[in-house]
């Protein structure tokens, strides 16, 4: 099973990306859709997180506060270390749970895609076979992020910043996906993926 981890800047475009593979019939593992679930479904994630930040990251309800947990790790590495040491780690089972369901699955393509935002960030490297990074100019990625978010551009800028550069990206990536507005073309350039990612597939594994 070649796994194929899928990255890029917040606005890239993953998203639209990892859907038309899954159009293709690919099987995608989101790890931010993971951690959701994790913090959702899983009680004893949502205790830890509590135990490590208060009481102050919850909603009335008793949900977590995505927005008020994001302040406080995004503003202080020492509290964001805190919160990837309590996720990343059943993340990582929970893909590699999946990678394996999906291997013995031999009715399945022969790749998966594995949506990763913070893939170089995060040292989730070793879990995938090759990097493919979507990108775009930083304006169109801004107002993307303004069209669906409600954030300033400052806050977005300071996003961009704390992120890795697209150049570490494409420095350290296999394969590129361009995307600029123009769907046709990026349409395109899944497909010819798609067509490479199974060749290979079936040569190396």
């Amino acid at each position: 099973m070649l796994i194929i981890g899928l990255t890029g800047g917040i606005g890239s475009g993953k998203t639209t990306v990892s859907n038309l593979f899954a159009d293709l019939g690919i099987q995608i593992i989101d790890t931010d859709l993971i951690a959701r679930e994790l913090v959702d479904s899983n009680t004893s994630t949502l205790k830890e997180i509590i135990s490590t930040f208060g009481e102050a990251v919850l909603n009335l309800d008793g949900s977590l506060d995505r927005k008020k947990l994001a302040e406080i790790v995004f503003n202080d590495e020492k509290e964001k270390q805190q919160l990837e040491n309590i996720l990343h780690p059943k993340i990582r089972n929970e893909v590699s749970r999946i990678i394996r369901d999906c291997d013995s699955d031999k009715t399945r393509p022969h790749y998966i895609i594995v949506v990763i935002p913070l893939l170089f960030e995060t040292g989730f490297r070793d879990l995938i076979d090759r990097v493919l990074v979507v990108i775009s100019d930083e304006k169109t990625r801004i107002n993307r992020v303004l069209a669906r978010d409600k954030r300033s551009v400052d806050e977005i800028r300071s996003i961009i910043k704390n992120q890795a550069t697209d150049k570490k990206r494409i420095d350290e990536t296999d394969d590129i996906i361009k995307n600029n507005n123009d769907f046709n073309t990026l349409e395109s350039q899944v497909l010819q993926l798609h067509n490479k990612y199974t060749a290979l597939s079936k040569t190396e594994h």
